[in-house]
């Protein structure tokens, strides 16, 4: 381990405190450090190659870690020092031993699957990311989409609703989860497809294979503006016949410190999961 990328996220106070915390230790270990803030922008680490990297934040810093880190393979250990921290596993009074044990290779690293959305325009791609927990469409205000969604060639017809949520495993403590969604296993290679305040109270939530691949066009909506959302932070308008198509990513996030047991662990204590944690 050489170098190092410590993302942060400055909305409170404590965080430059623990950054140089983090700062100090690792320049004991006599590993570079380079120290970007959590921002608007797509890429973190777009002109430097690193051997890992540590997000300072809660849950959404790793999202946006993870849009740079897992292109390039390079794994996060993520201190949470945000609010929920179902994906951010390591607790803030208690990440040396666990930072210390991860450098010299006595921590493994987890693979988490990834969503990949890919946005089409008169034929022509015009955008494509992804995602760690989830790729929305929806409106802009308080408008009922019609979007017809396929599956492998097999019509599911058109959804009238508020728009969709296609999640993955560790997503679907998110957003799809506030629509009904199922709490699924992060290790789990699934895609949960949720209707957001659907027409019909017969739109009921599926858990799709890693196989599966949507394919979901934009119908016309009365006075609806319709946006497609990766992980709440990247925003792009659609237009009436865009055509999105949505499938796992190859590649995959890489976690330090998020076994599954950190997942039922955040779902007891954060969600009082049966009465949370007896």
């Amino acid at each position: 381990m050489k170098r190092c990328l410590i993302i942060q996220n400055t909305f409170n106070n404590e965080i430059p405190f623990f950054t140089q915390a983090v700062v100090d230790f690792l320049i004991e270990k006599n590993i570079d450090v380079n120290l970007v803030n959590y921002s608007g922008q797509t890429e973190c680490c777009e002109n430097d190659s690193y051997d890992f990297a540590v997000t300072l934040g809660g849950d959404g810093t790793v999202l946006f870690a993870t849009r740079c880190c897992a292109l390039k393979k390079i794994p996060i250990f993520p201190i949470n020092l945000g609010e929920f921290g179902f994906i951010a596993g390591i607790q803030k009074n208690a990440w040396q031993k666990p930072l210390e044990d991860f450098i010299n290779g006595k921590l493994l690293v987890t693979k988490r699957t990834m969503l990949q959305g890919t946005l089409f325009r008169d034929g022509e791609k015009i955008f494509t990311s992804q995602a760690l927990n989830d790729i929305v469409i929806s409106a802009q205000a308080a408008k009922m989409l019609s979007l017809n969604v396929v599956c492998n060639g097999f019509s599911f017809g058109v959804f009238k609703s508020d728009g969709i949520i296609a999640a993955t495993s560790t997503g679907s403590t998110a957003y799809s989860a506030s629509a009904g969604g199922p709490l699924v296993d992060p290790t789990l290679d699934a895609i949960i497809l949720s209707s957001i305040c659907p027409f019909s109270l017969a739109g009921r939530p599926l858990v799709l294979p890693h196989t599966a691949v949507l394919d979901i066009e934009v119908l016309p909506s009365r006075g609806a503006e319709p946006v497609i959302t990766y992980d709440g932070q990247i925003s792009v308008n659609l237009k009436v016949n865009d055509k999105i198509k949505i499938s796992i990513s190859e590649k995959k996030a890489l976690l330090v410190g998020c076994d599954s047991h950190i997942f039922y662990e955040a779902i007891q204590s954060k969600m009082h999961w049966f009465g949370g944690v007896s």
